[in-house]
């Protein structure tokens, strides 16, 4: 990740905002040495669960596969809720 002054950037903009969108680069923005913003190329949107009734429900069997192994064999979803929230 590159560090720029606020300056800096405002006079090479075009040069800041290509190596962005060609390169991938990174950049922070300072300001008086502080951290006022970071630039960063955009990401592909993730896609989103589809609003089909199957989707939703094998969405949520494999988030249930995923967590199995860390759920007690005599778990009960209501308790382990409680449990949390007393430890708060």
């Amino acid at each position: 990740m590159k560090t720029l002054e606020k300056q800096e950037l405002t006079e090479r903009i075009d040069e800041i905002l290509r190596l962005i969108k060609e390169k991938g680069e990174t950049f922070e923005v300072t300001e008086h040495g502080e951290v006022v913003a970071r630039l960063v190329p955009p990401s592909e949107p993730k896609q989103t669960v589809e609003d089909t009734d199957a989707a939703a429900w094998a969405e949520l069997k494999r988030i249930a596969e995923e967590l199995g192994p860390y759920w007690p064999e005599d778990g009960d979803a209501v308790e382990i809720v409680r449990d949390v929230r007393r430890d708060l």
